[in-house]
Protein backbone atom coordinates (compact mmCIF):
# COMPACT_ATOMS: atom_id res chain seq x y z
CA UNK A 1 0.00 0.00 0.00
CA UNK A 2 1.06 3.52 -1.32
CA UNK A 3 2.30 5.88 2.04
CA UNK A 4 -0.20 8.39 0.90
CA UNK A 5 -3.20 5.52 1.18
CA UNK A 6 -1.83 4.57 4.45
CA UNK A 7 -1.87 8.23 6.18
CA UNK A 8 -6.19 8.43 6.06
CA UNK A 9 -6.25 5.31 7.53
CA UNK A 10 -4.28 6.42 10.11
CA UNK A 11 -5.92 9.66 10.69
CA UNK A 12 -9.43 7.83 10.56
CA UNK A 13 -8.05 5.09 13.45
CA UNK A 14 -6.88 8.65 15.45
CA UNK A 15 -10.00 10.00 15.16
CA UNK A 16 -11.89 7.22 16.13
CA UNK A 17 -10.21 6.95 19.44
CA UNK A 18 -10.61 10.57 19.97
CA UNK A 19 -14.52 10.13 19.62
CA UNK A 20 -14.46 7.20 21.77
CA UNK A 21 -12.34 9.10 24.57
CA UNK A 22 -14.65 11.97 24.42
CA UNK A 23 -17.75 10.12 24.46
CA UNK A 24 -17.04 7.59 27.72
CA UNK A 25 -15.68 11.20 29.29
CA UNK A 26 -19.67 12.79 28.75
CA UNK A 27 -21.04 9.64 29.50
CA UNK A 28 -23.23 9.33 26.43
CA UNK A 29 -21.09 6.11 24.73
CA UNK A 30 -23.48 3.88 23.80
CA UNK A 31 -22.59 0.44 24.27
CA UNK A 32 -22.70 -2.43 22.29
CA UNK A 33 -23.78 -5.62 23.36
CA UNK A 34 -23.53 -9.09 21.13
CA UNK A 35 -27.02 -10.95 22.05
CA UNK A 36 -28.12 -14.39 20.12
CA UNK A 37 -26.17 -13.41 16.75
CA UNK A 38 -26.22 -9.73 16.83
CA UNK A 39 -25.07 -6.15 18.16
CA UNK A 40 -27.57 -4.20 19.37
CA UNK A 41 -27.58 -1.02 21.63
CA UNK A 42 -27.34 -1.67 25.34
CA UNK A 43 -31.44 -0.17 25.61
CA UNK A 44 -31.99 -3.49 22.82
CA UNK A 45 -30.40 -5.86 24.94
CA UNK A 46 -32.96 -7.61 26.72
CA UNK A 47 -33.72 -10.89 27.88
CA UNK A 48 -37.86 -12.85 28.94
CA UNK A 49 -38.77 -12.49 32.14
CA UNK A 50 -39.49 -16.34 31.26
CA UNK A 51 -35.88 -17.15 30.70
CA UNK A 52 -34.44 -19.97 32.88
CA UNK A 53 -31.12 -18.27 33.65
CA UNK A 54 -33.22 -15.40 35.47
CA UNK A 55 -36.42 -17.54 36.81
CA UNK A 56 -33.35 -20.07 38.33
CA UNK A 57 -29.65 -19.27 37.50
CA UNK A 58 -30.00 -22.10 35.36
CA UNK A 59 -26.96 -21.29 32.59
CA UNK A 60 -23.16 -20.94 32.68
CA UNK A 61 -21.23 -17.93 32.28
CA UNK A 62 -17.36 -16.74 31.91
CA UNK A 63 -15.43 -13.35 32.84
CA UNK A 64 -12.93 -12.65 30.38
CA UNK A 65 -10.20 -9.95 30.46
CA UNK A 66 -8.77 -7.65 27.53
CA UNK A 67 -5.13 -5.78 27.28
CA UNK A 68 -4.76 -3.21 24.36
CA UNK A 69 -7.90 -4.64 22.71
CA UNK A 70 -6.53 -8.42 22.84
CA UNK A 71 -7.77 -10.78 24.90
CA UNK A 72 -6.03 -12.63 27.70
CA UNK A 73 -6.35 -16.70 26.59
CA UNK A 74 -9.59 -16.57 24.93
CA UNK A 75 -10.03 -20.15 24.25
CA UNK A 76 -8.56 -21.45 27.43
CA UNK A 77 -11.92 -19.13 28.78
CA UNK A 78 -14.28 -20.75 25.88
CA UNK A 79 -13.40 -24.31 26.43
CA UNK A 80 -14.39 -24.04 29.88
CA UNK A 81 -17.68 -22.38 29.34
CA UNK A 82 -18.50 -25.46 26.59
CA UNK A 83 -17.12 -27.72 29.07
CA UNK A 84 -19.76 -26.44 31.48
CA UNK A 85 -22.39 -26.15 29.10
CA UNK A 86 -21.90 -29.76 28.60
CA UNK A 87 -22.09 -31.11 32.25
CA UNK A 88 -25.62 -29.19 32.06
CA UNK A 89 -26.32 -30.35 28.88
CA UNK A 90 -27.23 -26.86 27.27
CA UNK A 91 -26.85 -27.50 23.58
CA UNK A 92 -25.07 -24.27 22.30
CA UNK A 93 -26.40 -23.23 18.86
CA UNK A 94 -22.69 -21.42 17.93
CA UNK A 95 -20.00 -23.55 17.77
CA UNK A 96 -16.34 -22.78 19.46
CA UNK A 97 -15.27 -20.98 16.81
CA UNK A 98 -18.49 -18.61 16.48
CA UNK A 99 -18.09 -17.46 20.19
CA UNK A 100 -14.69 -16.97 19.68
CA UNK A 101 -15.09 -14.66 17.23
CA UNK A 102 -18.31 -13.37 18.53
CA UNK A 103 -16.17 -12.40 21.77
CA UNK A 104 -14.02 -10.84 19.64
CA UNK A 105 -16.07 -8.81 17.76
CA UNK A 106 -18.01 -7.06 20.67
CA UNK A 107 -14.67 -6.11 21.86
CA UNK A 108 -14.13 -4.29 18.61
CA UNK A 109 -17.30 -2.71 18.52
CA UNK A 110 -17.02 -0.80 22.16
CA UNK A 111 -13.74 0.51 20.65
CA UNK A 112 -12.16 0.07 24.77
CA UNK A 113 -8.47 -0.81 25.12
CA UNK A 114 -8.48 -2.76 28.20
CA UNK A 115 -11.46 -4.11 29.90
CA UNK A 116 -13.57 -6.70 31.47
CA UNK A 117 -16.10 -8.91 29.07
CA UNK A 118 -18.95 -11.27 30.75
CA UNK A 119 -19.81 -13.95 28.49
CA UNK A 120 -23.66 -15.12 29.58
CA UNK A 121 -25.58 -18.50 28.12
CA UNK A 122 -28.70 -19.05 29.55
CA UNK A 123 -31.09 -22.25 29.10
CA UNK A 124 -33.24 -20.17 27.36
CA UNK A 125 -36.69 -19.07 27.20
CA UNK A 126 -39.37 -21.49 28.77
CA UNK A 127 -42.10 -21.58 31.48
CA UNK A 128 -42.28 -21.49 35.14
CA UNK A 129 -41.39 -24.95 35.48
CA UNK A 130 -37.87 -26.89 36.40
CA UNK A 131 -38.11 -28.86 32.87
CA UNK A 132 -35.24 -27.52 30.78
CA UNK A 133 -37.14 -29.32 28.01
CA UNK A 134 -39.62 -26.92 28.10
CA UNK A 135 -36.67 -24.44 27.47
CA UNK A 136 -35.87 -25.20 22.81
CA UNK A 137 -33.14 -22.90 22.56
CA UNK A 138 -30.48 -21.54 24.45
CA UNK A 139 -29.15 -17.81 24.53
CA UNK A 140 -26.49 -16.02 24.83
CA UNK A 141 -24.78 -12.26 25.50
CA UNK A 142 -21.96 -10.80 25.80
CA UNK A 143 -20.87 -7.97 27.62
CA UNK A 144 -18.17 -5.35 27.15
CA UNK A 145 -17.43 -3.27 30.19
CA UNK A 146 -14.60 -1.59 32.54
CA UNK A 147 -13.93 -3.39 36.19
CA UNK A 148 -12.18 -2.78 39.50
CA UNK A 149 -13.22 -5.45 41.93
CA UNK A 150 -10.54 -3.80 44.60
CA UNK A 151 -9.73 -0.08 44.83
CA UNK A 152 -6.56 0.61 43.84
CA UNK A 153 -4.77 1.03 47.02
CA UNK A 154 -5.19 -2.82 48.00
CA UNK A 155 -3.43 -3.69 44.99
CA UNK A 156 -0.74 -1.90 46.80
CA UNK A 157 -1.29 -2.98 50.47
CA UNK A 158 -3.06 -6.61 50.27
CA UNK A 159 -6.18 -6.57 50.87
CA UNK A 160 -7.83 -8.47 54.62
CA UNK A 161 -9.73 -11.82 54.37
CA UNK A 162 -12.73 -13.20 57.21
CA UNK A 163 -13.03 -16.79 56.92
CA UNK A 164 -16.93 -16.92 56.11
CA UNK A 165 -19.37 -19.45 58.02
CA UNK A 166 -21.05 -20.59 54.75
CA UNK A 167 -19.25 -23.83 53.43
CA UNK A 168 -18.61 -24.36 49.52
CA UNK A 169 -20.87 -27.36 48.94
CA UNK A 170 -19.32 -31.10 48.33
CA UNK A 171 -19.33 -31.44 44.45
CA UNK A 172 -22.10 -34.00 44.63
CA UNK A 173 -24.01 -31.15 45.90
CA UNK A 174 -22.71 -28.31 43.11
CA UNK A 175 -19.92 -28.90 40.89
CA UNK A 176 -17.33 -26.77 41.69
CA UNK A 177 -15.72 -26.82 37.57
CA UNK A 178 -19.19 -25.79 36.77
CA UNK A 179 -18.98 -22.05 36.27
CA UNK A 180 -22.76 -21.29 36.78
CA UNK A 181 -24.93 -18.33 37.27
CA UNK A 182 -25.78 -19.85 40.71
CA UNK A 183 -23.48 -17.58 43.03
CA UNK A 184 -25.51 -17.24 45.92
CA UNK A 185 -23.10 -19.43 48.19
CA UNK A 186 -20.08 -16.55 47.24
CA UNK A 187 -22.46 -13.86 47.29
CA UNK A 188 -23.75 -14.44 50.92
CA UNK A 189 -19.64 -14.91 51.94
CA UNK A 190 -19.26 -11.91 50.52
CA UNK A 191 -21.81 -10.17 52.19
CA UNK A 192 -19.80 -11.14 55.67
CA UNK A 193 -16.82 -9.78 54.41
CA UNK A 194 -18.37 -6.87 53.65
CA UNK A 195 -20.28 -6.61 57.25
CA UNK A 196 -16.69 -7.01 58.80
CA UNK A 197 -15.31 -4.50 56.44
CA UNK A 198 -12.81 -6.96 54.90
CA UNK A 199 -11.78 -6.88 50.94
CA UNK A 200 -12.59 -10.92 50.86
CA UNK A 201 -13.96 -14.06 52.63
CA UNK A 202 -11.74 -16.95 52.55
CA UNK A 203 -14.44 -20.16 51.93
CA UNK A 204 -13.68 -23.68 53.55
CA UNK A 205 -15.36 -27.13 52.45
CA UNK A 206 -17.32 -29.31 54.55
CA UNK A 207 -13.85 -30.86 55.85
CA UNK A 208 -12.85 -27.73 56.98
CA UNK A 209 -10.09 -27.10 54.43
CA UNK A 210 -9.39 -24.22 52.26
CA UNK A 211 -11.54 -24.18 48.59
CA UNK A 212 -11.32 -20.89 47.36
CA UNK A 213 -12.78 -17.64 48.50
CA UNK A 214 -15.87 -16.10 47.27
CA UNK A 215 -15.09 -16.01 43.33
CA UNK A 216 -10.72 -16.00 43.60
CA UNK A 217 -8.41 -18.83 43.88
CA UNK A 218 -6.06 -18.75 46.88
CA UNK A 219 -2.64 -19.52 46.87
CA UNK A 220 0.12 -19.12 49.78
CA UNK A 221 3.99 -18.99 49.91
CA UNK A 222 5.99 -21.02 52.32
CA UNK A 223 9.68 -20.86 52.33
CA UNK A 224 9.88 -19.79 48.35
CA UNK A 225 7.58 -22.25 47.51
CA UNK A 226 4.12 -21.37 46.41
CA UNK A 227 1.15 -23.30 47.06
CA UNK A 228 -2.52 -23.68 45.70
CA UNK A 229 -5.35 -26.19 47.11
CA UNK A 230 -6.05 -28.71 44.49
CA UNK A 231 -9.08 -28.48 42.33
CA UNK A 232 -10.91 -31.15 44.35
CA UNK A 233 -11.04 -29.26 47.66
CA UNK A 234 -13.77 -27.42 45.96
CA UNK A 235 -11.96 -24.77 43.88
CA UNK A 236 -12.69 -23.45 40.35
CA UNK A 237 -9.93 -23.73 37.93
CA UNK A 238 -9.17 -20.61 37.39
CA UNK A 239 -7.71 -19.12 34.03
CA UNK A 240 -5.37 -17.15 36.06
CA UNK A 241 -4.69 -19.96 38.61
CA UNK A 242 -3.23 -21.73 35.34
CA UNK A 243 -1.17 -18.41 33.99
CA UNK A 244 0.47 -18.21 37.88
CA UNK A 245 1.43 -22.20 37.41
CA UNK A 246 2.55 -20.78 34.20
CA UNK A 247 4.80 -18.23 35.66
CA UNK A 248 6.17 -19.72 37.95
CA UNK A 249 7.34 -22.45 36.05
CA UNK A 250 8.93 -19.77 33.74
CA UNK A 251 10.74 -17.87 37.24
CA UNK A 252 11.90 -20.58 38.63
CA UNK A 253 9.80 -20.84 41.93
CA UNK A 254 8.46 -24.08 43.10
CA UNK A 255 4.47 -24.07 42.46
CA UNK A 256 2.15 -27.02 43.80
CA UNK A 257 -1.08 -28.25 44.70
CA UNK A 258 -1.88 -28.95 48.63
CA UNK A 259 -4.25 -30.01 50.97
CA UNK A 260 -4.58 -26.72 53.41
CA UNK A 261 -6.54 -25.31 55.94
CA UNK A 262 -6.46 -22.21 57.94
CA UNK A 263 -3.42 -22.95 59.55
CA UNK A 264 -1.48 -23.14 56.74
CA UNK A 265 -2.89 -19.89 55.75
CA UNK A 266 -2.62 -17.96 58.55
CA UNK A 267 1.56 -19.60 59.42
CA UNK A 268 2.24 -18.92 55.33
CA UNK A 269 5.07 -16.30 54.51
CA UNK A 270 2.72 -14.87 51.86
CA UNK A 271 -0.79 -15.10 50.50
CA UNK A 272 -1.99 -14.43 47.36
CA UNK A 273 -5.47 -14.35 45.47
CA UNK A 274 -6.20 -14.78 41.30
CA UNK A 275 -8.77 -14.18 39.43
CA UNK A 276 -9.99 -13.05 36.56
CA UNK A 277 -11.24 -9.53 37.65
CA UNK A 278 -9.00 -9.97 40.44
CA UNK A 279 -6.22 -10.59 38.73
CA UNK A 280 -3.21 -11.00 41.24
CA UNK A 281 -3.77 -9.57 44.56
CA UNK A 282 -2.09 -9.80 47.93
CA UNK A 283 -3.86 -11.15 51.30
CA UNK A 284 -2.30 -9.60 54.11
CA UNK A 285 -4.40 -10.72 56.90
CA UNK A 286 -7.04 -13.36 57.95
CA UNK A 287 -9.53 -13.08 60.94
CA UNK A 288 -7.93 -9.81 62.08
CA UNK A 289 -4.50 -11.47 62.16
CA UNK A 290 -1.27 -10.60 60.16
CA UNK A 291 -0.27 -13.18 57.47
CA UNK A 292 3.58 -12.86 57.26
CA UNK A 293 5.24 -9.42 57.60
CA UNK A 294 1.27 -7.93 57.09
CA UNK A 295 2.35 -6.64 53.68
CA UNK A 296 2.84 -8.36 49.94
CA UNK A 297 5.58 -10.03 49.98
CA UNK A 298 8.69 -10.28 47.44
CA UNK A 299 7.14 -13.85 46.08
CA UNK A 300 3.95 -12.28 45.32
CA UNK A 301 5.53 -9.22 43.96
CA UNK A 302 7.47 -11.08 41.30
CA UNK A 303 4.25 -12.79 39.84
CA UNK A 304 2.16 -9.93 39.81
CA UNK A 305 5.24 -8.12 38.03
CA UNK A 306 5.61 -11.06 35.24
CA UNK A 307 1.69 -11.49 35.18
CA UNK A 308 1.45 -7.88 33.62
CA UNK A 309 3.93 -8.07 31.62
CA UNK A 310 2.08 -10.83 30.32
CA UNK A 311 -1.03 -9.72 29.39
CA UNK A 312 0.57 -7.04 27.58
CA UNK A 313 2.52 -9.15 25.35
Amino acid sequence: MKKNAIQPLFLLYLWRKVVIMVAFTFNFFIMKIWLDGKLVDQSEATVSVFDHGVLYGDGVFEGIRFYSGKVFRLEEHIVRLFDSMRYLDIHCPWSFEEVCNATKETVAANGMEDGYIRLVVTRGTGDLGLNPRNCPKPSMFIIVQNIALYPAEMYENGLSMITSTFRRPNPDILCPQVKSLNYLNGISAKMEAVAQGAGEALMLNQRGNVAECTGDNIFIVRNGVVMTPPLTEGALGGITRHAVFDICAELGITCIEKVMNRFDVLSADECFLTGTAAEVIAATSLDGRKIGSGVAGPVTGRILARFRTLVRE
